[in-house]
């Protein structure tokens, strides 16, 4: 009996006697089934009906095929599964777990797909904050900022006595011509520089920027609306403001000590500093050299700049010796003495806002945040904002499913790859959608405890 042979047939190395071959005949299937968990994440912090409230939509609604909310839901869940342009969503619009995710399973018209194309998706992306006569979809850009932080007073179910607001800037570096695009010197390059807020893992402002400002430009607005926000919700709460020495200007200094807001930023050395310490430097110098090692000790002094001060602050000095020689490095707080001591407020407060740093990365390296490929600086916001929704989203999963897991402190990527990439069949029939994830699952368990802490916090 000849072998029947099939152009579509695949065929590899036998093993036990065996033929191996393959052929894409395996019906409606899906390599996101995990992502299940971001819909039930979704339903516990309704995060997605809201931001899509946040735009507006002046379409015809008779001729409307894909509704705000179900693209809205398109582009957060396609991001924090992975699928960072645009493009790939003429694929992902016949995904049928996408499609569960969007809450839209049919097309209305014969010609159409259940989900959006780029094309669709390229429109709300470039959404103007308001309708008009060529753009029907508008956007309320101060309704979406609030939004994030509605998202993290959520979080809570009971007000914490402090919070900790770390600020950053970073570099997204542009290679094209894109609107306000300028070269940064200490980051040599073309780019942007975005403004993060974070509390802890919770991200609270994503704040598009041309990069040639300051650092700190903005930050006095951004912080005034967010501790605003914060304190009509949580009025007793205790704020403290964490940044490095980019943000040590005056004028946010400033308006903390007149809003009872506290802060600890880093402080650029320079010689006058360095001099203020020189006996310091010398007796860590001559301990390092007795001990053959590290020395170090801080000194606490009241200080006033020249003229960029309006006033004399607190300033905490770190006179430490190295092999290679002296480290210096110095930190100015509206926090007493009495207080918190000088070392305990850089070794254990100041130092930890290098964490900071491992959210941008996420937004950035896991979530795609540095995207910005449009030709406005407008539509770059947006897609910084639908990037920055995927993150909170896979924050709410992390911090409610994940916990008590070996996954309560895994990174977006690594969440994604574990529990959100998992090969399933999915059967439809009239009454029900099943999607058969793979037996071979090696994280079965801990997707098990993510359902079932997901369930109990929608209800």
């Amino acid at each position: 009996m000849l072998t029947q042979c099939s152009r579509d047939l695949f065929g590899y190395e036998a093993v036990e006697g065996r033929q191996v071959v393959a052929a894409f005949d395996g019906g409606d299937n899906t390599s996101d089934a995990g992502g299940l968990l971001l819909g039930a994440t979704d339903r516990a912090i309704g995060l997605v009906g809201r931001f899509a409230a946040c735009f507006n939509d002046g379409r015809a609604p008779a001729q409307v095929e894909h509704s705000i909310q179900a693209m809205v839901a398109q582009r957060v869940f396609g991001i924090a599964l992975g699928y960072e342009d645009l493009i790939d969503h003429d694929q992902l619009r016949h995904d049928p777990v996408l499609a569960a995710l969007a809450g839209k399973l049919t097309a209305r018209r014969k010609d159409c797909a259940p989900l959006a194309g780029k094309s669709t998706l390229n429109r709300l992306e470039h959404a103007p904050l308001g309708p008009s006569r060529y753009h029907k979809i508008g956007h309320d850009g101060a309704a979406i900022e609030r939004l994030f932080v509605d998202l993290f007073l959520e979080a809570h179910k009971t007000p914490p006595k402090e919070i900790i607001l770390d600020l950053d800037a970073t570099d997204d570096p542009l290679h094209g011509h894109q609107e306000g695009r300028f070269f940064h010197g200490y980051y040599d390059c073309y780019c942007y520089l975005p403004l993060y807020v974070f509390c802890g893992r919770h991200l609270l402002a994503a704040k598009l920027r041309r990069s040639n400002i300051d650092a700190s430009s903005g930050a006095v607005v951004e912080v005034e609306r967010i501790v605003g926000q914060i304190r009509a919700r949580w009025p007793r709460v205790t704020v403290l403001l964490r940044a490095d020495s980019g943000f040590a200007r005056d004028e946010l200094m400033a308006w903390c000590e007149a809003n009872r807001v506290d802060y600890l930023f880093g402080l650029a050395r320079n010689e006058r500093l360095v001099g203020a310490i020189a006996q310091d430097l010398a007796v860590v110098a001559a301990e390092s050299l007795a001990q053959g090692g590290p020395a170090r000790r801080f000194v606490d002094f009241a200080w006033r700049t020249l003229d960029s001060w309006s006033r004399v602050r607190r300033v905490v000095a770190k006179a430490e010796h190295l092999p290679k020689g002296a480290n210096p490095r110095f930190v100015v707080t509206s926090l007493p003495a009495s207080e918190i001591a000088a070392r305990t407020l850089y070794e254990e407060v100041y130092c930890a806002r290098g964490e900071i740093e491992n959210r941008i990365k996420e937004q950035q390296l896991d979530l795609f945040a540095d995207r910005t490929s449009a030709a406005t600086m407008g539509a770059n916001q947006l897609r910084l904002w639908f990037a920055s929704f995927a993150y909170v989203l896979l924050e709410a999963l992390r911090r409610i499913g994940r916990r008590h897991t070996q996954f309560a402190t895994a990174t977006c990527g690594t969440i994604r790859l574990k529990l959100l990439k998992i090969g399933a069949q999915v059967h439809k029939s009239v009454r029900r959608i099943k999607v058969a994830m793979a037996s071979a699952c090696p994280y079965q368990a801990e997707y098990h405890l993510a359902y079932l802490y997901l369930r109990r916090a929608a209800f």
